[in-house]
């Protein structure tokens, strides 16, 4: 009988191969989950998140008192995400007054919740001040204006552009002077001195998501420790993750001396991983459809979700690596395709997996970032369940939609 075997940090960290060959994630087996959960279903190991979230905390803790790590909640805003960052001591980031009931309906301690946006309206705004949200991240005049009317006493940051951009893509790049975010560095004094009721309790940057390289990290600390003395400083998050077996990110304890090396004593850095923290703890099932080989030209391997319930592929190219449940490894260059109406609808090009065919469990990994959250109902598609699943019990934590759920709002 062939011995089990660990896989790559593309897959999640307790996932491996069993005897028979087939994928087991937090002890549960990829083609049994498909067949009570169906598919498309996002599975993650919920061990893994915990442990992320705790690698975190200890990496800065080795290193200071002085720190705070929060769970940027766009990446998987889930009530049961949200619930294992609080019970694991993370506070948490929100960009909408949606991610800001998820993460109070989470257990979040609203005084530990960090409300962003670059665009929050009065509704949202007055949402977070009832809830009791610990800090507000002023993001422009017209919100700076809004707070300092309604809002005396509340504690807030102010959003810095820094114009310093990181090796990304442009859709995921924040930091560059050419940004909807934040107020650029000629307009940082004059918000300052217009703050008088507010309680300006430091300055917040982001430089973009899926970051390989910590210096820009250096850099950015430099600058914001240069602009005035505050308690808070909060270098936002970005660090990016291994999506094939080619990317090759930064570890949690470079990440974490880079954001501290140039704080100044006493001074609590604040820092904002996301997909870092649920990225390679998450893999999405899908069914084999269709199989069609055109000759000479490329083989499409069609499964039952798409664009709906990944737009990443799409949006900004990322990339993604696939295997067959119960066959890993293979030589049959495919491309994955999505159900959907649409040429585009292509999760994957050109990548090697062993003789797809109708009926597979085809398993995508990395995808525990931003695919719950970016999913959608193109073409009518219900979207897919969550599924936790650790020390061999699978839980569903988000139910699968039904068609009745895409009428229900009708009037």
């Amino acid at each position: 009988m062939a011995a089990t075997r660990t896989l790559s940090r593309v897959w999640p960290s307790d996932s491996r191969l069993d005897e028979r060959g087939r994928l087991q994630v937090g002890g549960c087996d990829a083609i049994e989950l498909a067949e009570r959960f169906g598919t498309p279903a996002y599975v993650y190991a919920e061990d893994d998140v915990r442990a992320r979230s705790r690698e975190f905390v200890e990496a800065f803790r080795a290193r200071t008192e002085h720190f705070e790590v929060l769970f940027a909640s766009k990446a998987f805003p889930c009530t049961a995400a949200y619930r294992i960052m609080a019970e694991e001591g993370l506070a948490c980031d929100v960009a909408s007054g949606g991610e800001l009931h998820l993460a109070l309906a989470g257990g979040f301690a609203p005084e530990r919740i960090y409300m962003h946006g670059n665009n929050k309206t009065p509704a949202e705004l007055e949402y977070a001040l009832n809830a009791g949200v610990g800090h507000v991240v002023i993001d422009n005049f017209t919100e700076l204006e809004w707070l300092e009317a309604n809002a005396p006493g509340q504690k807030v940051l102010l959003r810095v552009t820094p114009g310093i951009s990181g090796d990304t893509h442009s859709f995921i790049s924040t930091g560059q002077a050419d940004s909807k975010f934040g107020f650029g560095m000629d307009d940082v004094a004059g918000a300052i001195e217009r703050i008088d009721r507010l309680e300006l309790r430091g300055l917040h940057a982001h430089i973009g998501s899926q970051l390989l390289d910590v210096a820009p990290f250096e850099e950015l600390g430099k600058l914001l420790a240069s602009m005035g003395d505050y308690p808070l400083l909060n270098l936002g998050g970005g660090l990016g993750i291994a999506y094939t077996e080619d990317d090759d990110p930064p570890s949690v304890e470079d990440f974490a001396e880079a954001m501290l090396s140039n704080a100044p004593d006493g001074v609590t850095v604040l820092c904002e991983p996301g997909r870092a923290l649920v990225g390679n703890a998450g893999v999405t099932l899908y069914r084999v459809g269709a199989v069609k080989e055109i000759p000479g030209v490329r083989t499409y391997v069609a499964v039952d979700g798409g664009m709906s319930d990944n737009l990443r592929p799409m949006l900004y190219g990322a990339r993604y690596e696939a295997e067959i449940a119960d066959r890993f490894g293979g030589s049959d260059v495919v491309t994955v395709a999505g159900m959907h109406c649409e040429s585009g609808d292509i999760l994957i090009r050109d990548v090697s997996i062993e003789s797809p065919r109708t009926g597979d469990v085809l398993v995508i990994p990395a995808t525990g970032a931003y695919g719950h959250a970016m999913a959608n109902n193109y073409n009518g598609v219900p979207r897919p369940p969550v599924i936790f699943c650790s020390g061999g019990e699978a839980r569903e934590v988000v139910r699968r939609e039904t068609y009745e759920d895409l009428t229900y709002r009708d009037v």
